[in-house]
């Protein structure tokens, strides 16, 4: 048995793999709520959500989240869950910073990727480009 919830290894394929960072809170939220509310989960969730509004037009809404979201995952090691979370945490306030500064020097939405540095974790996003999970509105 491994020490990854399922639910977190399909965070990682929606957010690296696939780029759906709806179905990233989706899958998240679930674990989240089962797991009694975990900050990491939840700063990782606000992480994705804020690509999904900067996607989606709603810059407020990005730069909400990705500072609710760092103000979570700022105090976790840098290397935590399988995942380089200092890099994803420099990356994202390099994001928000362009955010903050968005009317003077605009750019396009750029996707932001989570380094997986534990072996057993990197197989298992890769076995689910083999096998696809079913999203909740595809059941």
């Amino acid at each position: 048995m491994n020490g990854y919830d399922l639910l977190y290894v399909e965070f990682l394929y929606y957010f690296n793999v696939e780029r759906d960072y709806f179905e990233c809170h989706e899958v998240m939220e679930e674990l989240w709520m089962e797991e009694g509310r975990n900050p990491l989960y939840q700063g990782l969730l606000q992480v994705a959500v804020a690509l999904y509004h900067h996607r989606n037009g709603n810059v407020g809404g990005a730069i909400k989240l990705f500072s609710q979201g760092l103000e979570k995952l700022e105090f976790y090691p840098k290397l935590t869950m399988g995942i380089d979370l200092g890099r994803l945490v420099r990356d994202a306030e390099t994001y928000l910073d362009k955010l903050l500064n968005i009317e003077n020097e605009p750019f396009d939405f750029y996707d932001l990727d989570i380094a997986i540095v534990h072996s057993e974790l990197a197989a298992m996003v890769e076995e689910l480009k083999a096998f696809p999970p079913i999203k909740e509105q595809e059941q």
